[in-house]
């Protein structure tokens, strides 16, 4: 990983087609044929559950190669009442800088900032391969069950992470994904305009895209 002039900071309004394009390209065909996170990225900076103070991008040498973001959210507790909690993403890293250690950089500043904030969990959906080198486990094992999702389903895409030591102990409830995260289907017609503003690129079904929940 090259160091140079790279820096991680804020995202400005001037970055949002770069970042946006930046997420199209790092997410077609991983998740669904095509991409919907950069349509999702630019309708939750508007979502009042949104975290402004932590929408970061990577930059290095001028050029925008990595961003994250937050978004509010709760545990619904079982015994009643919720705690309140932050999920994350999209998170990614230009095509040509994955698998070079940028992610994780990334990533562990990005969860030091929601930690300075005042976030005491974050809960989202990932690869635990990756997401497990910074810390984050299986959400099942702080007793945390994913919204709608049968029991006995495969929930190892579910993960979380205390950023409090102990904020988890004694919970046991339901996550709640962010209404903000389902745009493309609530807002089908924008989306497809939206989309059209870009050059085409070729959509495919491939293995390992999720089908039964939101990535």
């Amino acid at each position: 990983m090259n160091n140079t002039d790279l820096i991680i900071r804020r995202e400005t309004r001037a970055d949002y087609r770069e970042t946006e394009n930046l997420v199209r390209e790092s997410f077609w065909n991983v998740y669904h044929p095509g991409c919907l996170e950069h349509y999702v990225l630019k309708r939750l900076r508007d979502d009042p559950a949104f975290v402004p103070e932590l929408d970061v991008v990577m930059v290095q040498d001028g050029r925008i190669i990595g961003q994250n973001c937050f978004v509010r959210t709760v545990i619904e507790k079982d015994g009643g009442g919720t705690l309140p909690i932050l999920t994350m993403g999209p998170i990614c890293i230009a095509n040509d800088r994955k698998r070079q250690g940028y992610g994780k950089q990334l990533l562990d500043v990005s969860l030091e900032l929601a930690k300075d904030w005042g976030c005491g969990g974050v809960c989202f959906e990932g690869n635990i391969l990756f997401y497990g080198k910074s810390g984050f486990r299986y959400a099942r094992e702080f007793d945390i069950r994913y919204h709608d999702l049968p029991e006995g389903a495969d929930d190892s895409f579910f993960l979380g992470r205390e950023l409090i030591p102990g904020y988890f102990d004694g919970v046991t409830g339901v996550y709640q994904t962010p209404t903000g995260y389902y745009v493309c289907e609530t807002e089908p017609e924008a989306f497809a305009a939206y989309e059209a503003e870009y050059p085409p690129k070729e959509q495919k079904v491939l293995p390992g895209q999720l089908t039964g929940h939101n990535g």
